[in-house]
């Protein structure tokens, strides 16, 4: 699945985008100005968008990508 596909699905499944998903990461105080804490790790995301969303791993995965800046909204 395209990186476009897993947003999609994600968006389609919560209801909630990229910018949701930043505001609320902010919220739960796993990023600040924008950027991850380097305190938290992959395995807190995800566990974080499983309990909460009921995400996969996959598409915790790429939520935690966007979150790192590894791949944003034009990513294939």
């Amino acid at each position: 699945m395209s990186f476009q596909g897993y947003l999609k699905t994600i968006k389609s499944k919560t209801g909630k985008g990229p910018d949701d998903f930043r505001k609320l990461a902010a919220e739960k105080g796993f990023t600040e100005n924008g950027q991850i804490k380097t305190s938290v790790k992959a395995g807190d995301i995800v566990k974080w968008l499983q309990a909460d969303f009921e995400l996969g791993q996959g598409h915790a995965m790429a939520i935690y990508a966007l979150l790192k800046g590894i791949k944003d909204e034009t990513s294939d």
